[in-house]
Order: structure tokens, then sequence, then C-alpha cells
């Protein structure tokens, strides 16, 4: 595994996003963060929406960014949905891992881009699961927190 593929799957300067989404409730994932104008399902919608995008285009599947693409939800999703949008997270992770194992200079930098901002986004989801009550982000077998 490469630098690129382990910063786009996690374990390489954070936490794997299977890791941070373990036993996530949608009652969690829906609640919103006094402050906070968005919700852990929101982020994860998010994430779903650019990172599709953004591996079309690394693929060659696109030229360009989709026209008026709502990269955030207009609505709150339903358990049903929250589920959906995390397989759909799961499968665009597995495709930018493989894409990243030997990567056009079009998908590398594409990909990388995708890393940068995924990890700022899974950096929020660990907190606002933390805010919550809801993880502690430690792992047993190496004692650390989300950085580990």
């Amino acid at each position: 595994m490469n630098l690129l593929q382990a910063s786009l799957g996690g374990s390489a300067a954070f936490r794997e996003p299977d890791y941070i989404l373990e036993n996530l409730t949608f009652e969690v994932a829906a609640k919103r963060v006094p402050g906070l104008p968005y919700t852990i399902a929101d982020v994860l919608h998010h994430l779903s929406a650019t990172m599709r995008a953004s591996l079309d285009l690394a693929s060659g599947r696109a030229a360009a960014w989709p026209e008026g693409l709502e990269v955030w939800p207009s609505t709150p999703p339903t358990a049903g949905q929250l589920a959906h949008l995390r397989l759909e997270v799961a499968l665009a992770l597995a495709e930018a891992v493989m894409l990243a194992e030997d990567p056009s200079e079009r998908a590398r930098d594409m990909l990388t881009d995708l890393a940068v901002h995924n990890a700022y986004h899974w950096g929020q989801v660990a907190l606002m699961r933390r805010l919550h009550g809801d993880w502690s982000g430690e792992d047993p077998e190496i004692g650390g927190g989300i950085g580990g």
C-alpha cells in the first residue's frame, strides 16, 4: 500500500473511516451539535457526493465537475438513506484506494485533493461523535486517540 492509498483509506495520519463509523447509530448520526450547521449524517452525504464526483474525474468517466451537484443535503436523511450513504462511502473509498495504486497524473492530483478533503471531514465526524459522548476514539491495542 502506498502513501496515497493509506491517506485515502485511513491508517496514514488518521483512523480508518470504518473505525470512525463503527457502531454509529442513526440517532447519533442525525443529532445536532449546538452551534454546528451540520450533523454526522450531513457530513456523510457531503463525503459521498464529493467522492463520487471526484472519482468520476479521476477515472476519466467525467471531464468536469457536475453542474448543480448538491454536495450538502437539503433535508435530513432517514435511517434508510443513512445506511445507503454509508455503503456509498465505503464503495467510493474502495474505488479511491484501487485508483491510487498506480494513478495517472490527473488521478493522482484528484485523489490527493480528495484525501485531504476527506481527512478534514473524518476529523469532524470523530469530533462530533466525541461531543455526543458516543465515542472515545481510543484503540485499546495501541492506546492512542484519533491519530494513534
